[in-house]
């Protein structure tokens, strides 16, 4: 039996093929080592799998956020080898499988708009070039918790359309200091940034909102994917759930920035179900 793993911040989705070609599924909290405590990887993973525990799992096939160090796929592996001892393991950054889903065996550039953002180059076998990205902090333009920054900004700064601010303090509830207290203390401000993305989406018809996306959108292209050698001949593809409920936004800003977007999906999971199945 094949386990696939393909896990962002904010949730991990599983797949669980056996010698049939059967396809089994399920769902948990997302995994991040960069985010999530160590501690808590084993729970989230037996939680997520308590259906499948008992199963001869052969091989496992780990696609994560924050994966990309050695150190951080070494505790992920942990986790694995701890549950089950008796497969094969490969833990990889959640890059490869953007590439491998989107890409399948064609050069292209596949990228990542959920709540964070990354994006690389890819030969049809391997990732051959990859913008670094920077995390929350520093980097994931266009990514949900990028959004979720900008709105806050905006709201703290005066610029929020009064219409737009009357609507998000209804919906929240919040005072604003319970905005910013929560901020730097909840376990994933990640995932808390992420979520006023929701609000972004549901308001989208407002200019204000629109054009925070567009413009969200533009830094992420300008910024992780023109750099690539070819990025305006090869195509380029998208994964998330940004980049798949903001889609017409986001193909309007590859558009004016001269760059030609294909596939636009959800999530990657069900094109990397397709590649291992292949192995069995």
């Amino acid at each position: 039996m094949i386990l696939i793993a393909d896990s962002g911040s904010t949730k991990t989705d599983w797949r669980i093929i056996d010698s049939n070609g059967n396809v089994s599924q399920a769902r948990s909290q997302g995994i991040n080592p960069n985010y999530t405590p160590h501690d808590q990887i084993i729970p989230i993973v037996k939680e997520g799998l308590k259906d499948h525990l008992d199963d001869p799992i052969e091989r496992i096939y780990f696609y994560g956020s924050g994966c990309a160090s050695e150190v951080n796929q070494q505790l992920v592996y942990g986790a694995f080898s701890n549950l089950f001892p008796n497969a094969r393991t490969e833990v990889t950054h959640d890059v490869m499988a953007a590439a491998r889903a989107l890409c399948g065996t064609d050069k292209g550039i596949a990228c990542i708009l959920g709540t964070g953002s990354n994006s690389c180059l890819f030969d049809g076998k391997k990732i051959i070039d990859n913008v670094r990205s920077l995390g929350y902090i520093l980097g994931d333009e266009g990514s949900g918790n990028w959004l979720g920054k900008q709105l806050l900004l905006s709201y703290f700064h005066g610029t929020l359309p009064e219409k737009i601010k009357a609507n998000f303090r209804k919906r929240f509830e919040m005072t604003d200091s319970e905005i910013i207290r929560n901020l730097y203390a909840v376990e994933s401000p990640v995932r808390y940034l992420a979520q006023f993305s929701k609000f972004i989406f549901q308001n989208i018809k407002e200019p204000f909102l629109y054009r925070l996306v567009y413009d969200a959108f533009t830094a992420f292209i300008k910024v992780n994917v023109l750099p690539y050698e070819g990025s305006k001949e090869l195509p380029v593809h998208f994964t998330g759930s940004v980049a798949f409920y903001f889609g017409n936004i986001l193909r309007q800003a590859g558009t004016d920035q001269g760059i030609y977007i294909k596939h636009i999906i959800e999530g990657p999971i069900a094109g990397l179900t397709l590649y291992h199945k292949s192995q069995l």
